[in-house]
């Protein structure tokens, strides 16, 4: 996890049009993408690409991949974007279990743990196994980069004692060598002080988790079977002990992000069958939240009147009658009353695919989509139309957790996570003009806040050409000197994401 200083320029892109360039050299892959094309397809003239290719140049997050033949001319240079100059932590916090993946810019998972957990037991406990969890994927993390850079050291001394000497061993100063470059590499990625504060590469973490909730203020409502967790603030609690920005969504709408970033198109909606039963839909490319994230509660429609009791407190609802059919052992029935809400769900939406995804689905996958596919096949035959397809979502048990990776990354390459005042608001996104960001400078151990807290820099920056101040600020010791880019921090701190309001 290459690229300390990436993190903090990511997480301060003060520009739309980067973000849209950097998504396409995202897309790109690793066969990458040339200047003119990124003119093409951003309609950017090719003076603003080029400065902004050099900008991502200079800080890590594009690299050159080679030349291109060109039709006239000389060869097209072709740039592509570096995965490892920054990461995010998604987290899955599931009824009865956490599991954390840490993946790269590119969305691929380099890092996961998983534990058990009981979300009943009370908000001390559940936030001590999130911290844990991410921890302890970040710490892994690390250690692979230590070994590998250790590795890599150690060959290269035996190489040169062979050049020199014609002994094939490694002399002390190698060991020495690879030791030195096992504690650079650790301290990019490992926390110091303030938990995961100086993981350099490490832009946030996303936590998705059954509903109700409040997305945009990070707030839990009434969790469907644990009422204790009404009002509570995760996204601050956790962001406090974690050191990071933190996105708290709802898992099927986390699961229906990463689905639509990994290249679902369209508008279909995920169905979500664990321990509960809910909706992700993306209508039209966006993830659907409604007004106050309450869209998507698909358990919890009523299609059996004076039904079973659920945990929500109604009857007879979707997710009542198809985890009792699943107890039972009915996986049929389940399959079936699991169509029924589909198929209301289609004719409401008119959307263009069911995807299915759970614990309970991966058990019996294939039961599942025959089961719902028929239901919305005879749905198809009443009314004329075509069948909407249904299929198992890819990612398997990862869907949730890398769902709310991109919770973090969505905003770093252009893709709002949020309506209105989320935090595609306060990310870092657009020009800023108001100054919106403060800069959490990192005090190193020692000095008068100790562990590396972050705290308002007093520094001024410059924006827009002048200079300003972000709001109150705490004095401190800082690097003399002019800021090292317009908008940025003179001692290159990390900026804090807007509190909400």
């Amino acid at each position: 996890m290459a690229g300390a200083g990436a993190g903090a320029n990511l997480l301060a892109m003060r520009s739309h049009n980067a973000a849209l360039v950097l998504d396409l050299l995202r897309t790109a892959g690793s066969d990458g993408i040339s200047r003119l094309e990124l003119a093409e397809r951003t309609g950017l003239t090719p003076q603003a690409v080029s400065k902004i290719t050099a900008r991502l140049r200079e800080d890590g997050l594009a690299a050159e991949a080679g030349r291109r033949a060109s039709t006239g001319g000389k060869p097209r240079t072709v740039l592509r974007l570096v995965p490892e100059a920054g990461h995010a932590v998604g987290v899955h916090l599931d009824r009865d279990e956490v599991r954390a993946v840490l993946v790269d810019l590119r969305g691929t998972v380099v890092g996961e743990r998983r534990a058990a957990l009981d979300l009943g037991a009370g908000a001390r406990a559940v936030l001590a196994a999130v911290t844990e969890a991410v921890r302890a994927v970040v710490t892994e993390a690390g250690r692979a980069v230590v070994r590998e850079a250790g590795r890599a050291v150690v060959t290269e001394a035996g190489r040169a004692v062979v050049r020199e000497s014609g002994r094939a061993a490694v002399t002390e100063t190698g060991r020495a060598a690879a030791m030195e470059a096992g504690r650079a590499a650790v301290t990019e990625v490992l926390p110091a002080g303030s938990l995961l504060a100086h993981a350099g590469s490490l832009l946030g973490v996303g936590v998705a988790l059954p509903g109700p909730l409040d997305h945009v203020r990070g707030v839990l409502h009434r969790v469907t079977g644990f009422p204790e967790w009404d009002g509570f603030p995760l996204r601050q609690a956790l962001a406090e002990r974690l050191g990071v920005p933190v996105v708290v969504d709802k898992d099927t709408n986390a699961a229906a992000l990463g689905l639509a970033a990994g290249g679902e198109a369209g508008s279909f909606a995920y169905l979500h069958l664990g321990t509960g039963l809910g909706a992700g839909l993306v209508i039209g490319g966006s993830v659907h939240r409604g007004a106050r994230t309450g869209a998507g509660e698909f358990g919890h429609q009523v299609i059996q009147l004076d039904g079973p009791p659920c945990t929500c407190g109604d009857r007879g609802c979707v997710e009542a009658l198809c985890l009792g059919a699943v107890a039972r052992g009915d996986v049929e029935e389940a399959a079936r009353v699991l169509g029924a809400g589909a198929a209301n769900l289609v004719g409401l939406l008119d959307i263009d695919v069911v995807l299915l995804g759970g614990r309970t689905v991966a058990a019996a996958p294939e039961a599942f989509v025959r089961g719902v596919g028929a239901v919305l096949g005879a749905r198809a035959r009443r009314t004329g139309e075509d069948a909407v397809p249904v299929r198992v979502a890819p990612g398997g048990g990862r869907v949730v957790a890398v769902g709310a990776a991109q919770l973090v990354l969505g905003p770093v390459f252009g893709r709002g996570t949020a309506e209105g005042r989320g935090p595609d608001s306060w990310w870092g996104r657009g020009p800023d003009p108001a100054g919106a960001l403060a800069w959490a400078c990192r005090r190193r151990p020692g000095r008068s806040a100790p562990g590396g807290t972050p705290v308002p820099c007093a520094r001024p920056r410059v924006s827009g050409g002048r200079a300003e101040r972000p709001g109150p600020a705490q004095s401190h010791p800082t690097p003399a000197g002019p800021p090292r880019a317009p908008g940025r921090c003179p001692a290159r701190c990390s900026p804090l994401p807007r509190p909400p309001r």
